[in-house]
């Protein structure tokens, strides 16, 4: 039996979306996203703690989140957990833990741009038509589970 890795993440989004365009006209968005969790301590008080995660978008999803999401934004990312390693500018290897992203849903109201919200009937045109507050990346042939 294969494995199975898939996060589910609720939070708001710590900075806008940067894309950086790669050969071949590939784009790729990278941005934070907070998700906070709270407990009670041992003397009841309660305590609140913020997780950060690294997250990644790729082609049609990229270009989504550059178009419509913004820095303080709620939204539901579904995705893959992926650590990679490179080497910083002292030879250093360095890994970094992050979520790449297949689908992601805005949640919440009209973020400050003029983005559209669960209320807009708006198509947008990505791999099939959708509702413009979820967005899915369509899996590579090599990703198929079979």
């Amino acid at each position: 039996m294969a494995g199975i890795n898939k996060v589910i993440l609720v939070g708001n989004l710590g900075k806008d979306p940067e894309v950086r365009h790669l050969e071949g006209g590939v784009s790729v968005a990278s941005f934070t996203l907070a998700t906070n969790d709270h407990y009670k301590d041992k003397q009841g008080n309660r305590v609140e703690r913020t997780e950060w995660h690294n997250i990644t978008a790729w082609r049609g999803l990229a270009e989504m989140a550059e178009k419509y999401l913004k820095k303080g934004q709620q939204v539901y990312i579904e995705g893959k957990i992926r650590t990679r390693q490179y080497q910083d500018k002292d030879n250093q290897t360095r890994y970094i833990t992050e979520i790449v992203a297949d689908e992601i849903s805005m949640l919440g109201g009209r973020p400050q741009g003029d983005g559209p919200t669960a209320q807009d009937q708006v198509q947008v045109q990505m791999s099939a038509e959708e509702t413009p507050q979820t967005f899915r990346q369509e899996p590579e042939l090599n990703q198929l589970p079979f």
